[in-house]
């Protein structure tokens, strides 16, 4: 018998053109998209579709671009969509689990991320930040070192994303300095990312304030599927819960190889990925040996899905 955990990317998987086809082809997601734009105060059709990709990669329209094309998926595919076990996204991906798992509307949790997108951006702007990434390193020894770097500038683990590759995240001379310290200590690789600041780190908290607000704002249901949450990689479902996780995961790192764990702990067999791109497929690929892995992301993979292909 099959167990199926259905994941949603997050931010650094898009791409010029995403969704085009599915927006075409169905009335209702044109609506979301409309909506979307109504909220945003910019055609992100127009963006997602035709770029330029440069204001594309800018956060406050990604996230929102991102989750309006996994949840266009989800639309056409939920009636053949077989029953998760468990549903989880990375980063703002959580927002497409939680629509999954019904205990968020599709139109609250793109009204939800396009008021995240833009408080994460001003957050930016008033704590200027960078990321990078740390491949063939233990935690134990990448937390180590971010505490030392973080006597330059403030540097945490941010996000967690495979046993061999975590990215930190914090003020520029901070993760300057542990890039340094972690390739003394013998990292395969310590890169800077073009990222717009320290997202999932304490420069976030302005978002973070702001996110408690909005939230408070906002019904979540209870949710009909367990949804496994970044802050600790542990099934919830329980909506004071939800909305707790919601506003700690802006400046908690996002604990995906944890996430993983618990699908490999729960012997899930299938990862469903929906959304652009295949970057969580890729790390599952690692994290999760033997499971089947299907990408959900053009209109011709959602013709092409059967739940009759899942394994039973």
């Amino acid at each position: 018998m099959s167990k199926i955990a259905v994941v949603f990317p997050g931010q650094a998987s898009q791409y010029v053109g995403m969704g085009k086809d599915i927006y075409d082809s169905n009335p209702i997601v044109r609506k979301l998209y409309d909506i979307a734009s109504g909220e945003i105060g910019e055609d992100i059709a127009k963006l997602s579709f035709e770029g330029p990709v440069e204001k594309l990669t800018e956060t406050r329209f990604t996230q929102p671009a991102i989750l309006l094309h996994s949840l266009s998926v989800l639309w056409l595919i939920k009636d053949r969509l077989p029953k998760a076990t468990l549903t989880a996204g990375h980063s703002l991906g959580e927002y497409g689990a939680l629509s999954l798992a019904g205990a968020l509307s599709p139109v609250d949790a793109v009204k939800a991320v396009v008021k995240r997108a833009s408080l994460m951006e001003e957050a930016c702007r008033k704590n200027p930040g960078t990321m990078a990434a740390i491949i063939g390193l233990d935690e134990t020894r990448i937390e180590e070192i971010c505490k030392e770097a973080s006597a330059k500038g403030v540097v945490v683990p941010a996000n967690f994303n495979s046993a061999n590759q975590i990215v930190i995240s914090g003020a520029v001379a901070g993760v300057e300095e542990a890039v340094r310290l972690c390739k003394e200590a013998g990292a395969k690789r310590a890169m800077m990312l073009q990222v717009g600041g320290a997202f999932h780190s304490p420069l976030m908290e302005p978002a973070r304030e702001g996110m408690e607000k909005y939230l408070a704002s906002i019904t979540i249901e209870p949710a009909q599927i367990p949804v496994v949450a970044n802050v600790n990689a542990r099934g919830e479902g329980d909506p004071k819960r939800i909305k707790k996780l919601l506003i700690d995961q802006i400046t908690s790192p996002v604990r995906w190889q944890q996430t993983m764990a618990c699908f490999v702990e729960q012997k899930i067999n299938t990862i469903i990925e929906i959304g652009p791109g295949k970057v969580l497929a890729g790390l599952a690929k690692r994290e999760v040996p033997g499971a089947s892995l299907i990408n959900l992301d053009k209109l011709e993979d959602i013709e092409k899905f059967s739940s009759t292909a899942v394994g039973k």
